[in-house]
């Protein structure tokens, strides 16, 4: 069984002390860990931002992408090896700008991977500007008068684009936040978590302390998961509360098990041959 231990790398983090970054790459190790997943069948895919450096803190398989490509890499990765457990991890701007697009896709077709946004509602990495989940009248550098900007809902954008098990998480709440991992590496098909995360240099609205201040569980609060309806109610609270737990959760068949490519095993495992397409021409002729 793969250890805590075993899970860490000689690698100096350099994080700023606080960071919600630390949380998250513990709650990770801890799932790992309390599923009994082994290391070498573990695949992270990191994004650009602070949370790229994830792959530089754990020790599994990890590649470290292009800025918003973080789901087409995992979704290569997961249809090679559909026995590998994907990983991705995307910080709000990777995630819900550049790379917005390919979550409605990813969605779509259900692939089995996990999607874990850091999200602190700002561009921390490059000193602070406003990201897509930054509220309206945040003021940074680049917008000392406030953001103009309506912000995106991701848990909202999630739920219209079909993701078949949508959550948010706090960076503040260890236990929780493993709970939610494990949940969402145990379901077939696509998984998005939402982590607050605070940024303790960027973001002094944001912090420890106000979100404390208002998340509450749903597990708590007799929430269904299996009602869409009830799940985008919940995804429109913010201010003075704001949900933390899985929103919504759909059993539907991941994407590996309808590509035709993939009945005969792993592409990964499959021998290496000249394919007879002699009956494709015939279909399609």
């Amino acid at each position: 069984m793969t250890t805590m231990e075993e899970l860490s790398t000689p690698a100096r983090i350099t994080w700023c002390p606080g960071c919600g970054n630390y949380a998250i790459l513990t709650a990770v190790k801890r799932a790992i860990v309390e599923l009994g997943l082994r290391r070498e069948e573990v695949v992270a895919v990191t994004g650009i931002g602070c949370h790229g450096r994830m792959t530089n803190y754990i020790r599994v398989n990890g590649i470290h992408v292009l800025h918003g490509r973080v789901l087409p890499v995992a979704t290569g990765i997961k249809l090679a090896n559909q026995r590998l457990t994907v990983l991705g991890f995307a910080g709000d701007g990777d995630a819900y700008s550049i790379g917005m697009g390919h979550l409605s896709h990813t969605a779509r077709r259900n692939v089995d991977v996990k999607y874990i946004v850091h999200d602190n509602l700002v561009y921390a990495l490059t000193t602070g500007q406003t990201s897509p989940t930054s509220e309206i009248g945040f003021r940074t550098r680049s917008t000392p008068r406030g953001s103009y900007e309506q912000p995106i809902n991701p848990l909202l954008q999630a739920l219209a684009s079909g993701v078949s098990f949508v959550a948010r998480g706090f960076a503040g709440d260890v236990r929780h936040l493993t709970m939610l991992l494990k949940e969402a590496i145990r379901h077939r098909g696509f998984a998005l978590i939402d982590v607050l995360q605070p940024c303790m240099v960027w973001n002094r609205v944001n912090t420890y302390e106000w979100y404390r201040e208002r998340v509450y569980k749903l597990e708590e609060e007799g929430h269904d998961p299996h009602s869409l309806e009830e799940a985008y109610r919940r995804a429109v609270e913010w201010g003075e509360r704001i949900p933390i737990g899985i929103l919504y959760r759909e059993e539907r068949p991941p994407y590996h098990e309808n590509f035709p490519p993939l009945r005969k095993g792993p592409l990964a495992l499959q021998p290496l041959k000249t394919p007879d397409l002699t009956p494709l021409l015939k279909e399609l002729s």
